[in-house]
Parts: C-alpha cells; structure tokens; sequence
C-alpha cells in the first residue's frame, strides 16, 4: 500500500512540474482565465487540482483536439511551403527567366 502511495505521489510531482513547465513556456496570449503568475501560484500550491486545471481551463488548446465536449475544431490551414526549391514553382520561373536573359 505504501508504494501506491509514494507512486501517486510521483505522479503528482511529475504532473505538476509538466504543468509548470507548460505555464511558464506558454505564449502571453495562449494563457486564458488568469494571469500567468496566478496560474503559477495554483500549480505550486495545490499541486494536483492546479496542473489539472490548468491543462483543462488555463491554456488554449492547440487546432483539431478535441475539447470537453469532444467536438473538434478545424484545423487552421497551413501555408505548405515547397520542401526544397527544385519544388517551387517561383524558383524555377526565377530559373527560366536567368537563362533566358543569358542567352
């Protein structure tokens, strides 16, 4: 029994030092409800209750998780950039354009 005990404890320490990890490393604005330093001041003093709240009420959500009432939200769409410039197309007219002038 005293090793359910000393794993909960270890979970609850780990929770906490991930929620505050989370906090202090949030951008000002993905910090929602309070203040930063509030937020920190919970996870410190109520170690448990405050990582959970903070991870369920305190920061914004990244796009397309799925929220408390399991509802997703669409992702935004991300500007696909060509992965190498033989892939872009700009880089290539850029490319046509030069050997034409040459010639």
């Amino acid at each position: 029994m005293a090793r359910l005990y000393v794993l909960l404890f270890l979970v609850q320490i780990v929770l906490a030092v991930c929620a505050l990890i989370s906090c202090l490393s949030a951008d000002e604005e993905k910090v929602k409800a309070l203040p930063r330093m509030i937020w920190v001041l919970i996870i410190l003093f109520f170690p448990l209750v405050g990582s959970i709240a903070w991870f369920l009420v305190g920061r914004e959500r990244p796009a397309g998780t799925a929220g408390v009432t399991g509802t997703t939200r669409p992702a935004a769409p991300a500007a696909r950039r060509p992965l190498a410039p033989d892939d872009d197309p700009e880089f290539l007219a850029s490319l046509d354009e030069r050997s034409r002038r040459e010639d």
